[in-house]
């Protein structure tokens, strides 16, 4: 769908502003022209405030993440029975207050993504069970009755940490085997950032994907299982819920989405990196511990501004059942960035950089490195020995 943007008039805008008042975000009534399907600065105001809420990026638009969201919304835990509905999944703010509950009382929903899917039923049954229910896996007045009954179950520390740290450290330390999709952003249609320079035109979706190949080369080295989500010149753009669906059914144990950022203003620069998380503190544990060794080695081994990690509830990163980041590798509207992405030895720093992030997450906590130590060729140098001695 085209974004819904301030300035725009017609039904759609209606129902944004009816959904906004439902939230408090709007007062009753204020329209200030007497014209409820005018896009105006209240309703503006309106969508960033929800989308700052929502871990959404914030650019006062209504694009199909953010009218998904708002259509997710509306609901509230308890106005309506909840059950694992075949095909199509119930989905809305009420699944993820559900499911962010059931977490913190200990039950493995997985990630809160606000899909009452096959994991969440059962998380609910086994709830149900516990309480002397009906275990139908459905949350309905009952359940629901017992769930506000009931004080966290699990103490000494965030659940889903615990659980994730767990799965990471009874995997082992090594890269050997696993699957990791990376993903280049954009392509197709959407080139992403778009920044000429000179007779030159660079687009972020030729050097994302650029760093990407390389990437895919260094992890194959080193024993991994790569796919990438899209190759140099698709003929359309990939949604980000089927990116997310890919990883998914590949069964990727990791996913690490490549990006260049952009600005009006060209002194903004530097690398931030992203991961799952809401605005009341659930997170994707191991897709955290990822991001901040993501950025702290692509930094180290760079030099580029540390603009830190940051939770976010993208589809990208919430659709995805594995350890997900987005890395935004500089911006292209800045010069001095722009000079270091299009070299490519520096893209190749950045590279290594992810690489050694993704082994560091893999080795237990009192087994980890400095930042920047791993060497990336001893990592390809053992697994080539391990093949020779094998032969």
């Amino acid at each position: 769908m085209r974004p819904i943007r301030p300035g725009d008039r017609g039904p759609a805008v209606s129902e944004i502003r009816a959904v906004l008042t439902g939230l408090e975000l709007l007062t009753p009534g204020t329209d200030p022209g007497g014209d409820a399907d005018a896009f105006d600065a209240e309703i503006e105001r309106a969508v960033r405030a929800f989308q700052q809420s929502r871990g959404l990026s914030v650019d006062g638009r209504v694009g199909e993440e953010t009218w998904r969201a708002l259509d997710a919304a509306r609901w509230r835990l308890g106005a309506r029975t909840l059950y694992h509905a075949v095909p199509e999944p119930l989905t809305g703010e009420d699944v993820r207050s559900l499911q962010e509950r059931l977490l913190e009382m200990g039950y493995d929903v997985g990630r809160a993504d606000a899909i009452y899917g096959v994991r969440t039923s059962r998380a609910v049954a086994q709830f149900q069970r516990e309480m002397g229910l009906t275990p139908d896996g459905s949350c309905g007045p009952h359940t629901m009755g017992a769930l506000r009954r009931l004080g966290r179950k699990v103490v000494g520390g965030r659940p889903q940490w615990l659980r994730e740290s767990d799965a990471i450290r009874q995997a082992g330390p090594t890269l050997v085997g696993r699957t990791v999709v990376v993903d280049p952003g954009h392509g197709g249609t959407d080139p992403g950032v778009v920044v000429p320079d000179g007779p030159l035109r660079w687009t972020e979706a030729d050097l994302v994907h650029d760093l990407a190949s390389r990437l895919e080369g260094r992890l194959a080295a080193a024993g991994v299982r790569v796919q990438l989500t899209r190759g140099p010149t698709p003929g359309s753009c990939l949604p980000d819920v089927e990116r997310a669906e890919l990883a998914n059914s590949l069964g990727a144990d990791v996913f690490i989405s490549l990006h260049a950022d952009g600005h009006a203003n060209p002194e903004a620069d530097g690398v931030a990196t992203y991961h799952y998380g809401t605005d009341n503190g659930v997170t994707s544990a191991t897709g955290e511990r990822l991001a901040g060794l993501v950025q702290r080695e692509i930094v180290a081994r760079t030099g580029l501004r540390d603009c830190r990690t940051h939770a976010k509830a993208w589809d990208l990163l919430r659709l995805t059942r594995m350890p997900a980041v987005r890395v935004e590798v500089g911006y292209l509207t800045s010069v001095a960035d722009r000079g270091r992405l299009v070299d490519p030895r520096f893209r190749d720093r950045v590279v290594e950089a992810i690489v050694a992030a993704v082994q560091r997450m893999y080795f237990p906590i009192e087994r980890d490195v400095p930042t920047g130590s791993i060497d990336v060729s001893e990592l390809r140098a053992t697994i080539a020995a391990g093949r020779v001695a094998a032969g």
